[in-house]
């Protein structure tokens, strides 16, 4: 298992991971992969592989976004989910966003993946030059605040999310 750049080797995989965000009706929380269109990707997966890959350098980004460095977590060819690390922090994500946003395939959700996918993205993170990490979550969301606890994660407080109305959590985690 491991962090990689989004790649059109895992194009059946990933287009069978958004096929699932939709039949959940759920929308990932990072870079809105629920949204995406599956005759789109069947009909040019190499344009969004590239767009993908143009995040870190600032491209191909929504207003309002930060670069961001995209990865896949993949298991052997099959992708599992996508982390989105932000090489900085405007005022929305330093309030509610954070640095790392990662999302797990419905199908591969309460096997262990969550906490892979974000053990595997501090690393990656300080290879960026973030030293100390932000993360936040819905107060709903047990599952992903156990996941940032159990990577180191300490709580700083908690926000009104006014997009929501489901208060954030912010946690930070010191990289060594």
């Amino acid at each position: 298992m491991e962090l990689v750049l989004p790649s059109t080797v895992y194009r059946d995989s990933f287009i069978e991971g958004i096929r699932e965000l939709k039949d959940a009706a759920m929308t990932s929380t990072t870079r809105n992969y629920g949204n995406l269109s599956i005759p789109d990707l069947e009909a040019d997966f190499d344009l969004f592989v590239e767009k993908e890959r143009g995040h870190a350098e600032g491209k191909n980004l929504p207003v309002g976004y930060v670069p961001q460095s995209d990865f896949w977590l993949v298991d052997g060819n099959k992708y599992i989910g996508h982390a989105g690390i932000r090489h900085e922090l405007n005022e929305h994500l330093i309030s509610i966003g954070g640095h790392i946003g990662y999302s797990i395939r419905p199908g591969k959700r309460g096997k262990g993946y969550g906490n892979k996918i974000l053990e595997l993205a501090l690393p990656k993170a300080k290879e960026l030059g973030i030293d100390r990490v932000l993360l936040t979550c819905d107060e709903t969301n047990i599952a992903s605040r156990k996941i940032i606890e159990r990577n180191g994660g300490f709580l700083e407080n908690q926000v009104p999310n006014p997009e929501t109305g489901i208060d954030k959590l912010r946690f930070w985690i010191d990289i060594a």
